[in-house]
């Protein structure tokens, strides 16, 4: 059975207000049903469908062509430099990523918090969780 979502869910979600989410209902870009007490409800299946067809993200300009897909832009937040090896925290939308890299790779890269970054994952380990149902 598939997951329904309140818009404030979906906001939190995607990273916009609740007021965006309500938007789009109304516009048509979601599809809404009512609950029994009369709030709006957005099946899962719709959501996955809105986001998979309007996905767009930020994208730097003249970065070189790679083969990694799972590429977020976003601001660093944290630079830690230690002896060989440096923490470098990043603000991506609602989420929070963390690179460990040698500190020699943070210093060629210039990178301070405030800056805009692009974090590239290449993977073929990745854990999806679900809640407990």
């Amino acid at each position: 059975m598939a997951t329904d979502y309140r818009p404030g869910q979906v906001a939190e979600l995607c990273g916009v207000s609740v007021d965006t989410v309500r938007r789009w209902c109304d516009e048509g870009r979601i599809q809404t049903t009512r609950s029994p007490a009369g709030h709006r409800l957005v099946s899962g299946p719709d959501l996955a469908r809105y986001l998979r067809e309007g996905a767009v993200s930020f994208e730097l300009e003249g970065l070189p062509l790679q083969s990694a897909r799972n590429r977020f832009t976003g601001i660093v937040t944290r630079v830690e430099r230690e002896k060989l090896t440096a923490v470098v925290e990043m603000q991506v939308g609602p989420n929070r990523v963390v690179s460990l890299m040698t500190s020699e790779a943070a210093d060629e890269l210039g990178l301070e918090p405030g800056d805009l970054a692009v974090a590239a994952v290449k993977s073929t380990a990745v854990v999806i969780e679900v809640p407990a149902r």
